[in-house]
């Protein structure tokens, strides 16, 4: 991962910022990777599992994978979605941990969050509640969250390690994890990498998969692979499918726990 210095960092943020704005407020629209309810079917989730949340959630889905598959929480969880978007994953969470829960989506865009906040008032899942951040700032304490998830987000955070501690900081020790994210066989050039525009296609801002599950275990998160995806064998832009298929990316699946001190 190449050093990023601040102003670089803002046009990252907003190119990602105004490219999940379009998803959320244009979710007809058909983007460079899959979105929507078929997006969700085509990357594992259960139809049954999207018939119990409203439609207006997968409708703006952008995720990259099914990290329900981890099977990490229970009932009663307090549960953070980083990257929550419009809210597929926030509200299947809030199904998973139940009135005695609690879920928090954290977004760093105002569109997918109203959208997440109509949609978990619309399903009356009273346990969600919307934060605005960003992964390397979470606004919460330390060791306040049973279990962290997160979706195709942590590859467009251009500072991994600080988000990577910052998920470690707010899961309780033994914490769990559940991930999927965007991984590379080969790295990116930094070139292509310093260009702002291409951090929201979900390509550059990845790194190499051994790096990404070495990362996450230098922050304290003790993590194992438990499936891979084609992701971008669903796009319907040539330029993407090429991009991708000459770096490797692809879909992991993660599990994980916090390592507890001592």
């Amino acid at each position: 991962m190449v050093a990023i210095f601040s102003d670089k960092k803002e046009f990252i943020f907003k190119a990602v910022v105004d490219m999940y704005t379009d998803v959320a407020t244009h979710p007809e629209k058909t983007f460079h990777f899959p979105t929507g309810r078929l997006a969700c079917l085509f990357v594992g989730y259960p139809g049954h599992q999207l018939d119990l949340i409203p439609a207006a959630a997968p409708e703006s889905f952008a995720g990259v994978g099914y990290p329900f598959a981890a099977g990490v929480i229970r009932q009663g969880d307090v549960v953070l979605d980083v990257g929550s978007g419009s809210g597929t994953d926030t509200l299947i969470a809030s199904t998973l941990a139940g009135p005695g829960g609690k879920v928090y989506g954290l977004d760093m865009t105002d569109a997918m969050l109203a959208k997440l906040e109509r949609n978990a008032a619309a399903m009356g899942a009273r346990n969600v509640v919307a934060l605005r951040g960003n992964a390397e700032e979470i606004p919460l304490p330390d060791a306040s969250v049973d279990v962290v998830t997160s979706n195709g987000v942590l590859n467009l955070v251009p500072d991994k390690p600080r988000a990577f501690a910052e998920i470690a900081r707010v899961l309780k020790p033994g914490g769990r994890l559940q991930i999927s994210d965007i991984a590379l066989a080969k790295p990116v050039s930094e070139k292509s990498r310093a260009d702002p525009k291409l951090w929201a296609e979900c390509v550059v801002g990845a790194v190499v998969e051994d790096d990404y599950v070495a990362k996450l275990r230098e922050a304290g998160l003790d993590v194992e692979v438990i499936g891979r995806l084609d992701y971008f064998a669903g796009s319907v832009s040539q330029d993407t499918r090429r991009v991708a298929h000459g770096l490797g990316a692809h879909t992991v699946v993660m599990r994980g726990t916090r390592v507890a001190a001592g």
